[in-house]
């Protein structure tokens, strides 16, 4: 076996481990309103389980990332699954309605894992290491396309607790996959390199180098949140059916999970800085645009968006790994892990509240001029 064809099998097991919390969060997520039904809770339940697992990970990413690079990579990452496994299986000896501490512990779990095998790839791979991010990106992603249709086709044939059975058979899967990974040659530790100070680990937070990377994280982020979370309010005042809404943000996905392979490949050979600038254009003009195009031109808008931001989640993953400080890899790709996660809660958070006050054009128009400014913070940086 050559070993370009062993470092593709690395990059797509690691890929397969960030597919468990994409899968094991939105296969719960989207069929949420059946187990308010079957439960007797409100829409505000729906929000806090929702909320709950993102919350999680925020605090949870840049600590096990801090351990992992004291204690090993792939034995923390192992820990996150057989974490996120458990409390799936969880589920079916608790009562229901402890639904809110089982997503909160899966949100655990899927922290470790995903901020961790982030790091491996960027541990594994020195060269060719952005091809290796767009691999391991488009499978994680594919849950997010997989798990409606899963979990649909599950509560179409059995119950709601099987779907929490699916997502520990999948962290099963991925548990047993990793144990072929090489270990993370951890150099010889101090004293200091033990050391697990606040200072040390808040350090990575504020690294000058970083700041400005954080900050383009959170703006496609928030792309990615409002693509998903509010180009639907779009199409429903176009008054379109679910089956073309449906095709569209499928078409979206696929863009978005597509293009991130293609985009590493690139970032390996010109400069990542030129890459991450060309696809924050496309996704913050295409912003601008939806609310003023429908029919054909609002589907190629909002593909070339999903581009965009596919673009950027690979290439920033890439730069954030090579400007990490030796000792703290899997701490600095956490801390960028927690920064994703409050992208996208703030998103539809802000993109909402502008939308109420000036109307949905306006909304999306403020939100992409935001995306625009983004850009002047990397305008002169050379990496």
């Amino acid at each position: 076996m050559s070993g370009k064809s062993v470092s593709l099998i690395f990059a797509f097991i690691l890929g397969f481990v960030g597919f468990v919390t994409s899968f094991g969060s939105h296969i719960v997520a989207v069929n949420l309103p059946v187990y308010a039904k079957q439960v007797g809770v409100g829409l505000a339940m729906i929000g806090f389980l929702i909320a709950v697992y993102d919350f999680a990970e925020i605090i949870a990413k840049p600590v096990f990332g801090a351990v992992s690079d004291r204690q090993g990579m792939k034995r923390t990452m192992l820990l996150g699954i057989g974490i996120f496994i458990l409390a799936s299986l969880i589920y079916l000896i608790v009562p229901p309605q402890l639904m809110l501490v089982v997503r909160f512990l899966q949100g655990i779990g899927a922290a470790a894992l995903s901020a961790v095998s982030l790091a491996l790839i960027g541990t594994y791979y020195r060269a060719e290491r952005g091809r290796a991010y767009g691999i391991y990106n488009a499978i994680k992603g594919a849950g997010y396309v997989l798990s409606p249709v899963i979990g649909g086709l599950i509560i179409l044939k059995s119950n709601f607790s099987y779907i929490f059975i699916v997502a520990s058979v999948v962290g099963i899967a991925a548990f047993i996959l990793s144990l072929f990974l090489p270990s993370d040659k951890q150099k010889e530790r101090t004293k200091l390199d033990d050391d697990f100070s606040l200072k040390s680990f808040v350090s990575v937070f504020h690294n000058p180098k970083l700041l400005r990377w954080y900050a383009v994280i959170i703006v496609n982020m928030f792309f990615v949140s409002i693509l998903f979370g509010f180009l639907p309010v779009r199409v429903y005042a176009l008054n379109y059916g679910a089956l073309e809404t449906g095709i569209l943000l499928s078409l979206v996905a696929l863009s978005y999970l597509l293009i991130q392979p293609v985009a590493g490949f690139f970032a390996d050979r010109i400069n990542v800085v030129s890459t991450i600038r060309i696809g924050l254009v496309l996704s913050a003009v295409s912003i601008i645009l939806t609310p003023f195009v429908k029919d054909v031109p609002l589907v190629l808008i909002a593909i070339i968006s999903g581009i965009g931001v596919g673009i950027v989640w690979t290439n920033t993953d890439m730069l954030v790994s090579k400007l990490a400080e030796e000792g703290k890899l899997g701490a600095t790709m956490g801390a960028a892990g927690s920064f994703k996660e409050f992208g996208d809660m703030i998103g539809p958070i802000f993109i909402g509240i502008l939308s109420q006050a000036f109307g949905l054009a306006a909304g999306f128009v403020i939100c992409g001029i935001t995306g625009i400014f983004s850009i002047f913070l990397i305008r002169k940086i050379k990496v």
